[in-house]
């Protein structure tokens, strides 16, 4: 018994100490199907808000509090943006995006899974990722380790952050929000 105990404590010394915190946000995007969020965007100064759903794997729906009724919607493949005049969007292929990482929940799993976070002013955990050119900062909060946010750059090389908050996870969506205008 006494042999149990020091290996026990011997391993308790080895183990990262935030290696608890990481399971736990692992383990919290295991069992999340989709998340619905308020969010406020900055890309270079200009800030924007609205709402948004995500579907894993990889399909976003966001509508904008602006005037031009902006909507950002991903099918899993495609990324289309949409302003009010109906029938004029971008398309841009999902995997030239960093949304294409952002929405995949088992590639987010599988590079928390060999980072560690970083603390910030003991409030957020932050997980910095790069991939094809890419650097995706992911922050959690560090008392319930619930996604509030991360800092991309966009397509234009454009310094982008997200920050989400009335987050809701697993609810009943309606998948048809993700369906892409028509090409006329």
């Amino acid at each position: 018994m006494p042999r149990i105990i020091i290996i026990l404590l011997f391993f308790s010394f080895y183990l990262p100490a935030n290696s608890l915190p990481k399971n736990k946000i692992i383990s919290q995007l295991e069992l999340t199907n989709n998340l619905s969020f308020n969010f406020k965007q900055t890309i270079n100064d200009k800030s924007e808000d609205g709402r948004c759903v995500i579907e894993y794997p990889k399909k976003i729906f966001c509508e904008y509090n602006n005037a031009n009724k902006k909507i950002l919607v991903s099918n899993g493949s495609s990324l289309v943006i949409e302003t009010n005049n109906k029938g004029s969007y971008y398309r841009y292929p999902l995997d030239k995006t960093p949304l294409e990482f952002l929405l995949d929940k088992k590639y987010l799993i599988s590079k928390i899974e060999r980072l560690e976070p970083k603390d910030i002013d003991n409030k957020y955990l932050n997980f910095k990722i790069f991939e094809n050119n890419n650097e995706i900062n992911i922050f959690f909060d560090k008392k319930d380790l619930n996604l509030i946010g991360w800092q991309t750059e966009d397509i234009y090389q454009n310094l982008s952050i997200t920050f989400i908050s009335s987050v809701k996870k697993n609810q009943e969506i309606n998948s048809k929000i993700f369906k892409l205008p028509e090409n006329n």
